[in-house]
């Protein structure tokens, strides 16, 4: 006991020093991928991507017009749901499943370009919005909406000049639909609506021809109050505010545009072109530049240390006292000195005994299998180069159809477990697999998409992408989670390595530190604190709109993860059987996953540091997508443990002569 007692304050000192290092480093304003994207976009990509738009002087470019996002609200709306100029027919562009449920909705719209032909105070329309539309211009500027546009599949930035002037410049994604402000002289607050964009757009040439590829799209926008005399006759009108003639440009909001009911607001663009020497395959460099890269690395490699010097720690001394137990009860005939030694060798007629719901362990491992599959390949392809972010929705289409093929795992891992618990009801078993974790998952999904549908927002997914979910689920994903099972069940039962006896032993009071609860909560620590500052950037891309395209190091982590949650299960597993408590079958499950719960605390914290989100709906969907993301990392973290203890216990007891 008193190894036991040293090892669980080590535990306890490593949640400290992550703790603090996460304090030290972890929160800061990240960034979300390399610099060097060119370097790692596969051979195999880069060939198909080479068929971009190769464009000639005066050929059209046509801007295409995305969501509405918001960070403060995470309802995402479609343009044309604010009082923009609309073309005579909206022509939605063609979306696979990812881009549906982020809510994308690319539309055409007015502003068309021709190819390095500068532009300057074109008119795109005259809007007059009634009472209700500006009510919404005004709600949307409030929130802090941003337009989305997107040209040659890059969308739209807004360079920002760091305060520090030294640093690259920074790229906001989006413009503002508007700002507040006040008039001089007035403490009143107005809501002043961009309607006037200097967009430039940057190309690079062909070497051996004309032709060229663009390779940046960036925006200013300003807020200007056009006049003009006489009737108005369309874009042919001529502006007193705009007329590139009289050499009067918009280059300020000094004359700002406010919001009003049935006041007149004009719609205007300058456009301009700038030959540019970065090529088309490092285009999306610029998107994804990562700011202060050196704390970013430095703390994230610090962090990692720290965990792998504790897992090395922790693994040794667990590794030096089990060596030494072996060794003695293989060399000692007396069965009672061994008793005084240590108990773990006297509950070798228990420790495989069947526990109480092994149904539902049959099916939480199996669904933690089929999890762990569709994310070791979802990284895999990453970062291959095969899930560029300019492939909108790329990712979470993959992740989808990954999961439902892994269902075939999942029906194989769960039968194979149920059969060595000698159980016979394996269509049970295989209906729950493939039923109850997408189920609760899509019932949360469900409650959450009829909020986003009461407040209207194209973030609601369709029902047709709902049904064709559910296809996914019972067409493919159940078939081939019975196919898994079919073929789990054929093989024979997996054989325990000592025999089990038919009166169980009494379980001695344990020690306060080896209470479940208490060992499970201190279990978690260690694989949480292992992704804890990755997860600050996962966060910051989800819920404040950045690119992450970090995979390469997330695969680290991901290693990491599967290391310290084995590491930390099989030695909390090893000091439950010294204290002659064999019930290890759920305690190792909960132990690895109850790091999901910290997680789930750490977005609490997340929510309320870093987020400025005030609607009611809008926390209910970031507490409720939480929910669901902390359920599957309980899911995959305890499938783990489990698994590594499972091996564990069968190595050790198939390592030592039992009478």
């Amino acid at each position: 006991m008193a190894t036991t007692r040293r090892v669980l304050s080590l535990l306890l000192v490593a949640a400290a020093v992550l703790a603090g290092a996460g304090a030290a480093h972890g929160f800061y304003l990240p960034g979300v991928a390399p610099a060097d994207f060119r370097k790692v976009v596969s051979p195999f990509l880069v060939f198909f991507l080479r068929a971009s738009l190769l464009v000639r002087p005066r050929d059209p470019l046509a801007v295409k017009v995305n969501q509405l996002s918001s960070i403060k609200t995470q309802l995402p709306y479609s343009y044309y749901s604010l009082p923009f100029c609309r073309p005579g027919t909206i022509v939605d562009s063609a979306e696979n499943l990812g881009e549906v449920l982020r809510g994308d909705r690319i539309e055409n719209s007015l502003y068309v370009f021709e190819m390095m032909e500068p532009k300057l105070c074109q008119i795109v329309c005259k809007n007059t919005p009634n009472e209700d539309e500006a009510k919404d211009l005004k709600e949307k500027i409030d929130d802090e909406y941003r337009i989305n546009m997107i040209l040659d599949n890059l969308p739209l930035v807004v360079p920002i000049k760091r305060l520090d002037q030294e640093g690259p410049t920074v790229y906001q994604q989006g413009v503002h639909v508007g700002v507040k402000g006040q008039y001089s002289g007035s403490k009143e607050e107005k809501h002043f609506i961009h309607n006037h964009f200097t967009f430039l757009v940057k190309y690079h040439k062909d070497a051996n021809t004309d032709l060229a590829r663009i390779v940046a799209f960036e925006a200013k926008p300003y807020s200007i109050k056009h006049e003009y005399d006489g009737d108005w006759k369309g874009n042919a009108t001529p502006l007193k505010t705009c007329d590139p003639h009289s050499r009067r440009l918009v280059i300020d909001s000094d004359s700002p545009q406010e919001v009003e009911a049935n006041k007149d607001i004009i719609f205007t663009y300058d456009v301009k072109f700038e030959e540019s020497p970065i090529k088309w395959a490092s285009r999306w460099d610029t998107y994804l530049l990562m700011a202060d890269d050196q704390i970013h690395w430095f703390s994230i490699v610090n962090s990692l240390m720290i965990v792998l010097f504790l897992s090395g720690m922790v693994a040794m001394i667990m590794l030096r006292t089990l060596y030494r137990d072996i060794s003695k009860y293989n060399q000692l005939e007396d069965q009672e000195d061994a008793q005084e030694e240590t108990g773990w060798k006297l509950v070798h007629g228990d420790v495989f005994r069947p526990p109480v719901h092994a149904d539902l362990l049959c099916v939480y491992v199996g669904t933690g299998v089929q999890f762990f599959g569709m994310l070791l390949v979802t990284l895999l392809f990453a970062i291959l180069g095969l899930l560029s972010p300019s492939n909108r929705g790329g990712l979470m289409t993959a992740m989808l159809l990954l999961w439902v093929f892994m269902g075939l795992f999942a029906g194989y891992s769960s039968a194979r477990l149920y059969k060595m618990f000698k159980g016979s009801e394996w269509k049970n078993v295989t209906i729950k697999t493939s039923l109850m974790f997408p189920g609760i998952v899509f019932i949360i999904f469900f409650i959450l998409n009829a909020l986003i549908w009461g407040e209207k927002s194209s973030g609601a997914v369709p029902f047709t992408t709902m049904f064709a979910l559910v296809l996914l689920w019972f067409g493919i994903s159940m078939p081939l989670v019975f196919v898994g099972s079919y073929l789990g069940f054929k093989k024979p039962a997996i054989e325990d390595p000592v025999r089990t006896n038919k009166i169980p032993r009494a379980i001695p009071e344990q020690p306060w530190y080896m209470n479940p609860v208490v060992s499970i909560l201190i279990g978690g620590i260690l694989p949480f604190g292992a992704v804890f500052i990755e997860l600050f950037f996962i966060l910051t891309s989800i819920w404040l709109h950045q690119f992450y395209y970090i995979f390469g190091f997330l695969f680290l982590v991901f290693v990491i993860l599967i290391l310290t949650c084995a590491e930390i299960t099989v030695v909390l597993c090893y000091f439950q059987l010294c204290g002659e408590d064999y019930q290890w079958w759920w305690r190792s499950y909960l132990t690895a996953g109850s790091s999901a719960l910290y997680l789930f605390l750490y977005a609490t914290f997340y929510f309320f540091t870093k987020l400025e989100i005030t609607k009611t709906v809008s926390g209910v969907l970031y507490f409720g997508y939480m929910l669901i993301a902390s359920y599957a990392f309980f899911v995959l973290t305890g499938t783990i443990g489990f698994c590594a203890c499972f091996w564990f216990t069968r190595l050790i007891y198939s390592s030592v002569k039992i009478d």
